[in-house]
């Protein structure tokens, strides 16, 4: 496992113009970097000042940059390699909880919980663990995905719904938010059987705690749950975010060898392209099995296909995203 050898700050002025006086002063090579203030090299790292004021500092000795150069005489603190004395919270004991496809037209929803202490914490950095959506290249969402799973064994969860059931689901609950309340209690009371004295559960904020609350049944009733604003910066979460985002793109590419076709990512204009073009050949009653069927895009690729939902039968009816009418504030 590579260890980090990459590292964002965002500098206010004050720090922006130290950290370029500092560049330009030392033994640094300057290089071209688009959008940069000041971008330089040294035999085992880059640093780039952006004009944004993000400073960003890559390569097999970056760590030893931001410790003993940036930290120290830019920053003025000292954060790196301190993470669990100034903050020991993160790396105590708890789980964190994610969902991957929420967004996604086709594919299920794969709600993880993943379990982390101060000796999973150490291993996942050096892994370089952080929330999915920063993870561009499906390839490296995929690998680390299983490594994470590796490393964790039982002590992680995974709930998948796919399609069907997601539509199921749907027709019951009528809401996202209730769905995902219900999958998220799955996922910790799962991991509970494994390590029932874990004391805190962290995940997004997506809707009222009390409903993953009311969703907990008996292993569940003594857990915090704790509801945060990105929460993807805790590293349990992190981790359940790549599990879960690695087996939607499994789950996703299964469901593409069974019906012999692409099944895009997304809800875009080209994923609806696609979606018609499966209606086409397939018949509106696909869309059950592959998408989910609340969202507005069933009733577009539906009208686009020459069809509409009541080709779907009752239960695609049934799943038809409901209108709620909002009072205009005077």
């Amino acid at each position: 496992m590579a260890a980090k050898n990459s590292y964002s700050y965002k500098l206010t002025s004050e720090q922006q113009d130290t950290l370029e006086a500092l560049l330009r002063s030392g033994n640094y090579r300057p290089i071209r970097v688009e959008h940069t203030r000041i971008a330089v090299e040294l035999p085992t790292c880059n640093i780039s000042l952006y004009k944004s004021g993000t400073c960003l500092v890559q390569g097999k000795g970056a760590a030893e940059f931001v410790e003993f150069t940036l930290e120290p005489l830019v920053l003025m603190a000292a954060g790196l390699g301190y993470e669990d004395i100034l903050n020991p919270e993160a790396t105590a004991p708890h789980m964190g909880v994610d969902e991957s496809g929420k967004g996604d037209f086709f594919g299920p929803i794969v709600i993880v919980s993943a379990y982390i202490d101060p000796a999973l914490a150490e291993t996942m950095r050096k892994m370089d663990v952080k929330d999915s959506k920063q993870i561009t290249s499906d390839k490296k969402a995929l690998r680390l995905g299983e490594e994470l799973r590796n490393l964790l064994g039982n002590r992680h969860s995974v709930v998948k719904i796919g399609p069907s059931a997601y539509n199921r689901l749907y027709s019951k609950m009528r809401s996202v938010n209730t769905l995902l309340a219900w999958g998220h209690a799955r996922a910790i009371e799962n991991l509970l059987e494994v390590i029932p004295d874990c004391p805190q559960a962290i995940s997004d904020q997506f809707g009222s705690k009390e409903q993953v609350e009311r969703a907990l049944m008996k292993k569940g009733q003594k857990i915090e749950l704790v509801q945060r604003h990105k929460a993807e910066s805790d590293l349990a979460v992190a981790a359940a975010s790549i599990i879960a985002r690695e087996m939607f793109l499994r789950s996703l590419k299964q469901q593409e060898e069974y019906h012999k076709t692409t099944m895009p990512k997304g809800a875009s204009a080209g994923v609806r392209e696609w979606a018609v073009e499966l209606v086409k050949k397939k018949g509106p009653t696909v869309l059950l099995e592959t998408a989910k069927c609340h969202f507005k895009t069933t009733d577009q690729v539906l009208a686009a296909a020459g069809s509409s939902r009541e080709a779907l039968g009752p239960e695609g009816q049934a799943v038809s995203k409901p209108f709620t009418y909002r009072k205009k504030s005077s």
